[in-house]
């Protein structure tokens, strides 16, 4: 099938429903909001007491799925990632979302959504491979009043070829995904392409924050400068990987579990990113651990961090 025969199937779907009339999973929780305040450091009053609201960045935290999946995805919809699929594209990645806050959400509230394909747009060559992209727009509502919007754009794509490892040269190897680099993060990452950790801080509050953002949550103001992380910190918090094998995060070899960690830095902010230097299953909460740069490959490097000895 050519592109352009393959554009005018796609484009086909544009406007037909994804999910229709479905109910979040569970309302809106006391303690889920507690779990996301506490591992983003947001402590605004809002968010605790009998009167709580929900951040308003958790908005598609009511509309999840979960390990279970959504039951009430369409068939419009189904057959939209068939086609996909059909056509090379079986890999998927997130790219980006925009989200629209009419009303609060307060703890108890049920919400209810229903979701449209909004577009569906390519093809578009990336690092990872060539594929299309398609938004969902997502409208949220509480006893039929709307309370927010939530457009999600992924890429399905066909993967590029894999990549040599330079430390194993006769055996192919998966690349790492990509990172989307924006306005408000390019900066982070041309520190870390100089093997350098930036951290925000805001010129007014003097709150450093992380990740990166185009204001500051607690003073709202636009003027922010940078602090070099010294690179010492502790894991908070971490997921071992099991499920599924993924080969690009993993040291050359078969691909097996790997540690994720979440790691408060001494600046008072925290980042995902592995743990090295320790089998998965000796990585602890509290463990010492020190920034390192990963290259991963020609064009990606990536802060790690390794357990230190003490730690181990």
């Amino acid at each position: 099938m050519s592109d352009g025969d393959l554009a005018a199937r796609l484009k086909a779907f544009e406007g037909l429903p994804a999910v229709s009339e479905a109910t979040g999973k569970d309302p809106v929780d006391a303690a889920m909001i507690r779990h996301w305040c506490e591992v983003l450091g947001d402590t605004h009053p809002a968010y605790t007491g009998p009167d709580a609201v929900a951040p308003p960045a958790m908005l598609q935290v009511w509309t999840m799925g979960g390990l279970s999946g959504h039951d009430r995805r369409t068939d419009a919809y189904q057959e939209l990632l068939a086609l996909l699929d059909e056509a090379g594209c079986t890999s998927v990645v997130a790219t980006d979302c925009e989200q629209e806050y009419v009303r609060p959400l307060r703890v108890g509230d049920t919400v209810t959504f229903d979701t449209v394909v909004e577009s569906v747009t390519g093809p578009k060559s990336t690092r990872l491979g060539t594929g299309w992209f398609v938004t969902t727009r997502t409208e949220l509502r509480v006893a039929g009043l709307l309370a927010g919007v939530h457009r999600f754009r992924v890429l399905k794509y066909a993967p590029s070829r894999p990549v040599r490892d330079p430390r194993d040269p006769d055996r192919p190897r998966e690349r790492r995904p990509r990172p989307v680099v924006g306005r408000d993060n390019a900066g982070y990452w041309e520190g870390v392409e100089r093997r350098e950790l930036l951290v925000q801080r805001c010129t007014d509050c003097r709150r450093p924050r992380f990740p990166w953002l185009p204001g500051c949550p607690d003073c709202g103001s636009a003027g922010w400068d940078t602090v070099r992380a010294a690179g010492n910190g502790t894991v908070f918090s971490y997921v071992v990987m099991h499920h599924p094998p993924f080969p690009a995060f993993t040291a050359p070899g078969p691909p097996g579990p790997y540690a994720v960690g979440l790691i408060e830095l001494a600046e008072g902010v925290r980042i995902v990113a592995n743990v090295v230097g320790v089998s998965y299953d000796k990585v602890r909460v509290g463990m010492p651990v020190r920034l390192e740069f990963l290259r991963c490959d020609e064009e990606l490097t990536v802060p790690v961090f390794r357990a230190e000895e003490s730690g181990g």
